[in-house]
């Protein structure tokens, strides 16, 4: 059950209800299609209750409202974290959005979904969820892989709540492009590696969750956890019906730091390398509350080199997947304009970029394009998110990440 609040003053009086009310213990009050004759019958069906409830799987149409509220607060500059006091009016269900808008309801209901999914310990339920968001991860990235990693490192790089949920999908999506697009593992490697990485840290995701809030440093405990997570992890895979060898040995082993070859290591350990090197830079480019993050080309950078300071054949495939300067990321340009990567390019040095801030140094009122290959407009420096006070409009951007992945000359 995923329970939402409803905003009772908002529920029609004469009309049918949308969908079905329940209390905040889950409990049912009244059906969808009870007819609400007056206030005064809605108190004595919901009990006197001064919140009411809605199950979010239950309902098609609550679930497309309560993600086109979370867009709504997107637009309107509010901070993700702003989710959990979302509410719904019955005035909201049915509410026509256009194609972009649905694109930017999708990732805020798949942090949501992933949420939701990482939390349940019931088989019965946790590997439909899992298999639901996977499916829908692997569409994005089959019909825009650009917009999928300008997406996830834009919410990873600017949004601490839902990290463990955010931190999961742009790990999976990483490791499931470069296994696709330059490993040319076969399909069946492709899900499970993407499936081991959503699935890494699921022994720890309230720690995680907590861990990124939290100022100070790891208790003694809380480090006990953090040591102890791969194996919590398999555990819980196993309790919800898990079983699959090279899935449970990638999750086992995602926090080993062995430098070598792929090709020599046994399947499950070959994906645990390529989720520790993907792991190892979603965690750099993510803000905590106890440190400043780093800008994904030097996060990028740290996991192209081994323990040993040689180059990791597991890193290297991922700069060739995502490029040094990832879409959703921010740099400067020989322009002196600071612009935010939105497709990658025909190298990794060379993305399709939108110009943020003018050479002036003011925010520009149309989106420009540049191409980082033409000599001037080449990049010179990575940006920290932190340095630019310009909001990413997911709108306005996303349309520009449209590209065929087929047009980059390694594919």
């Amino acid at each position: 059950m995923n329970l939402v609040t409803i905003n009772i003053d908002s529920i029609r009086v004469g009309q049918p209800l949308p969908f079905t009310l329940r209390g905040e213990d889950g409990t049912l009050l009244a059906h969808k299609g009870f007819v609400v004759a007056t206030r005064e019958s809605l108190k004595v069906a919901s009990g006197g209750r001064t919140q009411l409830f809605i199950d979010v799987d239950e309902s098609d149409d609550f679930r497309r409202a309560y993600v086109g509220k979370l867009y709504d607060l997107v637009r309107e500059d509010r901070a993700l974290g702003q989710i959990a006091e979302a509410q719904i009016a019955s005035k909201d269900l049915g509410a026509n959005r256009n194609d972009t808008a649905e694109d930017i309801s999708d990732w805020l209901d798949l942090q949501i979904q992933a949420n939701a999914m990482l939390r349940d310990t019931h088989a019965e339920t946790f590997q439909p969820k899992l298999a639901k968001l996977q499916r829908q991860l692997t569409r994005h990235l089959q019909g825009n892989p650009d917009g999928t990693l300008f997406a996830l490192i834009h919410l990873s790089a600017s949004e601490v709540k839902l990290y463990s949920a955010t931190h999961a999908m742009l790990v999976s999506v990483m490791c499931s492009l470069a296994a696709r697009e330059v490993l040319k593992w076969s399909s069946e490697q492709q899900a499970t590696v993407g499936s081991a990485a959503l699935t890494m840290n699921i022994g720890m995701t309230e720690l995680q969750d907590r861990l990124s809030m939290q100022k100070q440093a790891p208790s003694p405990e809380q480090r006990r956890q953090i040591d102890q997570h791969p194996a919590l992890s398999v555990a819980g895979l196993q309790k919800r019906g898990i079983t699959q060898a090279s899935w449970l040995e990638a999750v086992a082993h995602h926090h080993d730091r062995i430098p070598g070859a792929l090709d020599s290591r046994p399947e499950g350990l070959r994906m645990a390398r390529l989720i520790q090197r993907a792991d190892m830079f979603a965690a750099r480019l993510a803000p905590r509350a106890s440190r400043v993050p780093e800008p994904p080309a030097a996060a990028m950078q740290a996991c192209y080199f081994d323990e040993n300071r040689q180059i990791d054949p597991a890193g290297a495939a991922l700069i060739k997947t995502v490029g040094i300067y990832s879409p959703g990321s921010l740099v400067r340009l020989a322009t002196n304009e600071i612009a935010v990567v939105t497709q990658r390019g025909s190298n990794t040095t060379t993305p399709k970029v939108a110009v943020l801030i003018n050479r002036s140094g003011m925010p520009t009122g149309e989106l420009i394009v540049r191409d980082t290959s033409q000599r001037d407009y080449k990049i010179v420096a990575s940006v920290p998110h932190r340095e630019v006070k310009v909001q990413i409009n997911l709108e306005r951007l996303l349309p520009l990440t449209k590209v065929a992945a087929s047009d980059r000359p390694w594919d």
